[in-house]
């Protein structure tokens, strides 16, 4: 199968609220996929309907289908927290559990989830994940050290290896970089585009220039409903929209 996701006619409310609108789109294997648009416009939302993260608000209903890597998230036949494995998820504030170490912040799922059987198996999976992350040769001989003592940008490290350990399909990363400094977002973009060899990366993005940066495909949102979907070349050379073009320049927040 081509796509890694595949939204179909995606409806969201919270309330009375139409916060998504009949959106439909495709996201190609193997790239980093960003979704922008201005605040409010559903970004968010869209990225928490991939994993099923929704259901957790009580005044969120969700109609139309996921489907991620060929399963249809939204079957009832499929456990939320089966989904969740299937589409790992990075937030805008690093989450790292303070109090553990760095060791057991990315063990901990593994072992709740039956992924290892051994204490070697573990020990290895934990040092591919923070070498997937680029962040094992910063913490190789403090992992038994608290989590909370990483700077930001290490932490946000720490919290995509947690995210790989559990071998997520996809990636979804909501505003990853921006609670970080310049040279922690860097390389938080540079991982990205290292990431995208093994897994298709879906990003949420309030800021135009990190959509050009990073991703190869990108879908403008306004308003819930997507405006224009396309190569990212296309869309910020040639925007097909007057409202991605607006977006794209800078003339619309």
């Amino acid at each position: 199968m081509r796509w890694a996701v595949d939204v179909r006619n995606l409806n969201v409310w919270y309330g009375l609220k139409h916060v998504l609108k009949n959106v439909s789109l495709r996201i190609p294997r193997n790239m980093v996929f960003a979704i922008m648009g201005p605040s409010g416009c559903g970004k968010s939302t869209l990225l928490r309907a991939m994993n099923r993260l929704l259901e957790l608000n009580p005044l969120a209903k969700v109609e139309g289908e996921v489907w991620i890597n060929g399963v249809n998230i939204y079957s009832d036949e499929v456990d939320p927290m089966d989904a969740r494995r299937l589409a790992g998820m990075v937030f805008q504030v690093p989450n790292p559990f303070p109090h553990l170490s760095i060791y057991e912040n990315v063990a901990l799922g593994p072992k709740l989830n039956g992924i290892v059987r051994s204490k070697k198996e573990l020990d290895e999976l934990v040092e591919w994940a923070l070498r997937k992350a680029y962040l094992w040769d910063e913490v190789k001989d403090e992992l038994k050290k608290p989590a909370a003592r990483l700077s930001g940008g290490q932490q946000q490290r720490l919290c995509i290896a947690r995210t790989l350990a559990l071998k997520p399909k996809i990636i979804l990363m909501d505003e990853p970089t921006a609670n970080l400094d310049p040279v922690a977002a860097s390389k938080i973009e540079e991982l990205m585009l290292e990431l995208k060899e093994d897994y298709t990366v879906v990003i949420v993005t309030h800021n135009p220039q990190q959509a050009a940066r990073v991703s190869d495909y990108v879908a403008f949102l306004y308003m819930g409903e997507v405006i224009e979907v396309g190569e990212t070349s296309n869309v910020f050379t040639t925007p097909k929209h007057e409202l991605t073009e607006k977006y794209v320049v800078g003339k619309m927040g």
